[in-house]
């Protein structure tokens, strides 16, 4: 870990383009504060990778409400009528990946993998213009990994050294994000001396900053 990070240091990290993994399950463990800087830094074009659209006023689906976002690769976008709103008028695209695959797609970039096999969505509109491989006389969708420049994550309670252990079902996807993007900024509600390293889930050399908040989590 590089170390514990301001708001007002976080933001020049921020620029239009970016692509952004936000962890969170239906904005269970999603980086409330975190958020609420990409907001504030007005950065714009972003793509953003989630598990949802979120909802209006939480998770990652307050920055599509703003019109901030111009992709959003995701499992789920039903409670977020935004998503369907701007994706149906042209202004926001939409991947929607299986929520497996999507996390096999995250976690391949953080393994090094050039790719993982799926048969789930063949023969559907999964497979448009994507490989199919047969093995064993078994035919399997190719599916690329996913990276970003940077992850967000939440949910966390992390330790001095930079380690992170989460708060039941607030784990979902913030691990396999911590793996795939060039910076990993995790939002923590509480800091502790040193967590036990059986309790570690994202090992410090994962973690690039650290946001201490995150109180709205309760």
């Amino acid at each position: 870990m590089r170390g514990f990070i301001q708001e007002e240091q976080i933001i020049p990290f921020l620029k239009d383009g970016l692509t952004l993994m936000v962890g969170g399950f239906l904005a269970n463990g999603s980086p409330e504060e975190l958020i609420s800087i990409v907001i504030e830094s007005n950065v714009k074009d972003l793509t953003i990778v989630c598990n949802d659209g979120g909802f209006v006023v939480k998770g990652c689906g307050r920055v599509i409400a703003l019109g901030r976002v111009k992709k959003l690769i995701a499992s789920h976008i039903g409670t977020n009528p935004e998503v369907g709103r701007l994706m149906n008028e042209g202004s926001l695209e939409v991947e929607l990946v299986p929520q497996g695959t999507l996390a096999e797609r995250i976690r391949a970039h953080g393994a090094g993998l050039g790719g993982i096999l799926t048969p789930t969505g063949l023969k559907t509109v999964v497979d448009k213009g994507k490989q199919i491989i047969t093995l064993n006389g078994i035919e399997y969708l190719l599916e690329e990994p996913i990276k970003a420049d940077i992850a967000l994550l939440g949910g966390a309670i992390g330790d001095e050294f930079g380690n992170l252990r989460y708060r039941g079902t607030m784990r979902n996807f913030n691990p396999i994000m911590a793996m795939a993007a060039d910076l990993t900024i995790a939002e923590v509600s509480k800091v502790e001396k040193e967590l036990d390293p059986e309790m570690v889930i994202t090992p410090h050399p994962l973690v690039d900053y650290i946001l201490v908040g995150g109180h709205h989590h309760g």
